[in-house]
């Protein structure tokens, strides 16, 4: 069975690859991505930092009650499996998930197709519950931008983690989570 990583495996990535370049970068991240560069802001300095429909500073819990709302019994069977990738075993539900309408059906089926057991499992919890991001711990300006047409993250949850960083959130109309 493969080891599962941790929010702490994958922080520890971005500071090995940060201290491995010779100027501080940038932090960028999106979805979960956006989730741990906040983490990473917390503890590391950095030139600024940017999230891209990043997980709001309330945690991803809202974003998965939505998920849990629109499809009860698949995610249901997800969870008590511990694959959350049976969320999205269609076609459809990836799109209605992080595409938007324009998104050629080939493209959504390429992207599903790279979708990973992987970081869903034990980070989300973190990112869910235990390890909400501490905005007061950042130094760093962040730049927020969040999807128009999001279907994980509401518009007010970018509002308030821009809010939370002393910004404001800049949206991109028709775009959906994955941007």
């Amino acid at each position: 069975r493969p080891r599962r990583c941790s929010a702490a495996d994958y922080i520890d990535d971005v500071v090995a690859v940060a201290d491995s370049l010779p100027t501080a970068p940038v932090i960028i991240g999106h979805s979960m991505g956006g989730w741990v560069a906040q983490k990473y802001l917390e503890q590391y300095s950095a030139p600024a930092g940017v999230l891209l429909a990043s997980v709001p500073v309330s945690g991803s819990a809202r974003g998965l009650s939505r998920v849990a709302a629109r499809h009860p019994l698949r995610f249901a069977r997800a969870t008590l499996a511990g694959k959350s990738l049976r969320t999205l075993n269609t076609t459809e539900a990836v799109r209605e998930s992080f595409y938007s309408a324009g998104t050629s059906d080939s493209d959504v089926e390429r992207y599903a197709a790279k979708l990973d057991e992987e970081y869903m499992a034990r980070v989300a919890v973190d990112a869910a519950l235990l390890r909400r991001p501490k905005p007061h711990r950042v130094t760093a300006a962040v730049l927020v931008l969040g999807a128009g047409a999001d279907a994980c993250f509401s518009h007010q949850e970018v509002l308030a983690t821009a809010r939370a960083y002393g910004t404001s959130a800049e949206f991109f109309p028709g775009m959906a989570h994955n941007m």
